[in-house]
């Protein structure tokens, strides 16, 4: 029989080289080992976030930074609504019906999770564009004098004209983001950010309300004003059947708290009213207040303007905006700046580590950076002269 002799040598191999801040792919590893391997000096992107934003939880929460009014806002709502269960409820609850303290609950708890929703949810924002688009857009510009003559810097075209379902839609060019804005979209003053279907900006929830947050902030909108008006009926209801003992002024001696409840429930109910039902009113017409303030699709020099976003049917409008699918954040609030890029990254309006880092997977398995909508908007819009054709689907994305 024969016996096979197996023979061993010695091989020369070589470690793997280490990790370093050059070769960390940190979008595509796991983020415990990214967390493990980073240095502790690289910091997150929203630490160096160009606008004016504040941001909490490691940039999962972003709100603007004068969000004083939004924390008046919680006050009176939680304020009011533990008046309401601390000396209507008692009474009520034993004298109607023991339903009243749980639809109250559950009111409160609705208004509150739209709250925070609209709050702290990205509204839009456009990234701001990278140095070398900035810079390509100007190169589309043509800065050449007659021959001769030196040439000279010109700044890009402040505005640009698209068609969207054969209406005329003006883009402006932004100089702070350095990008033409996509249609609807407009820059917010006090956030200092372009933002998608920018509807205005709110100090009352302390964000702007855009494409992302505007369905929750309509919705807040909505049970705050049944959530005002069931706490409203529920204070003259208590008094009313304490007075029939003792007389009103007795029932005021009783639960005084009622009396304030129900001033400041009286004197917020319209305001909140009138608000809900314009907001139902652009909804059902699928505008936006910025373009309703504008009148951007009333009469224009004699000739009838329509709005091009609409479906032309207010219950399909409705249901796009309350319930249509949501487009992802641009932002990578979480992505890592390396130290190198960090001055060009705050001195080039904040986004120049896209053109190191790769490109992060969206849901959808397609490529959606931080740059992305700029890149697009190079892609299409520049250009001084150049007339597209869209589709009112694609707009309403924000893409073109």
């Amino acid at each position: 029989m024969l016996k096979s002799k197996s023979e061993y040598s010695l091989v020369a191999t070589e470690s793997p080289p280490s990790l370093s801040e050059d070769n960390i792919n940190l979008r595509g590893a796991d983020e415990r080992t990214t967390t493990e391997t980073m240095p502790s000096k690289l910091r997150r992107k929203w630490q160096v976030f160009p606008g004016k934003n504040t941001f909490c939880c490691d940039g999962r929460i972003m709100m603007a930074k004068q969000s004083g009014i939004f924390y008046l806002t919680c006050f009176l709502i939680v304020g009011t609504t533990g008046l309401f269960f601390g000396f209507d409820c008692p009474y009520l609850a034993v004298a109607l019906s023991p339903a009243i303290p749980a639809v109250g609950v559950f009111t409160l708890v609705i208004v509150m999770a739209n709250l925070f929703r609209t709050s702290f949810t990205d509204p839009g924002i456009i990234p701001r564009a990278t140095p070398d688009e900035a810079l390509y857009t100007e190169k589309q510009i043509d800065v050449s004098e007659p021959s001769g003559s030196l040439t000279s810097y010109r700044p890009p075209p402040r505005t640009k004209d698209v068609i969207i379902r054969g209406q005329v839609v003006r883009l402006k060019y932004c100089f702070t983001c350095k990008i033409f804005r996509p249609p609807r979209a407009s820059h917010c003053s006090v956030c200092d950010n372009c933002v998608e279907r920018f509807d205005h900006h709110c100090p009352w929830v302390g964000n702007c309300v855009g494409l992302r947050n505007y369905r929750y902030f309509y919705l807040f909108l909505v049970s705050l004003s049944l959530h005002c008006v069931f706490i409203f009926a529920c204070v003259i209801t208590n008094l009313i059947l304490r007075s029939r003992y003792d007389g009103f002024f007795s029932a005021i001696k009783e639960t005084p708290a009622s009396v304030a409840e129900g001033i400041i429930c009286f004197f917020s109910i319209w305001s909140i009213l009138g608000l809900t039902g314009f907001h139902t009113y652009l909804t059902v017409s699928n505008q936006t207040t910025n373009e309703d303030m504008k009148g951007s699709y009333s009469s224009k020099h004699g000739q009838d303007s329509f709005n091009p976003y609409s479906q032309e049917s207010v219950i399909t409008d409705y249901c796009l905006t309350v319930c249509g699918p949501l487009p992802p954040s641009l932002l990578d609030r979480r992505g890592f700046v390396l130290p190198d890029d960090v001055p060009s990254y705050i001195g080039a309006n904040g986004h120049a580590l896209d053109a190191v880092l790769p490109a992060s997977p969206s849901p959808n398995g397609d490529a959606f950076t931080e740059s992305n909508a700029v890149n697009i908007h190079s892609e299409n819009n520049y250009g001084t002269t150049a007339t597209q054709e869209f589709s009112s689907q694609d707009s309403e994305r924000g893409t073109l």
